[in-house]
């Protein structure tokens, strides 16, 4: 099992799962995700089938202390631009950039969960080492 120690030199950072993501019965993509041993702290990152482009963020992806990783799946899209890996807050609107890496998406959450009439969200807290089905929309 791989580590990194983080910033403060005391904590350290450790392979925590995955999730894996199907669509029909077929694997489409997965979630990496890693956890500060510390302070529990949750940081992933998006594998999608078919993209060999390295991402542009080096290190852990962090997100901001009131917000969680949700996984954004779209109502109508097929494939590996069906979902994306975001940060949400609790209650309010949140953007965040769509799979074309271009176009803005603005969705409201209620309770950590997208509400809108394009996208869901799961939570990646609540599914580590499960394979999610996004053909149907889970409750």
């Amino acid at each position: 099992m791989q580590s990194s120690t983080s910033s403060n030199n005391k904590d350290k950072v450790t392979y925590f799962g995955v999730i894996n993501i199907n669509e029909n019965g077929r694997n489409i993509g997965a979630i990496d995700i890693w956890r500060s041993l510390i302070t529990k702290k949750l940081f992933c990152e998006e594998k999608r089938l078919g993209i060999l482009d390295i991402t542009d963020k080096i290190g852990m992806p962090q997100i901001k202390d009131e917000e969680v990783w949700v996984v954004a799946v779209n109502r109508f899209r097929k494939g590996k631009d069906r979902w994306k890996l975001i940060s949400v807050i609790k209650e309010g609107k949140n953007e965040f950039i769509d799979t074309d890496d271009e176009s803005n998406v603005t969705v409201e959450t209620s309770n950590y969960k997208i509400i809108d009439n394009d996208w869901w969200s799961f939570s990646v807290s609540e599914n580590v080492n499960k394979s999610i089905e996004i053909t149907r929309e889970l409750n």
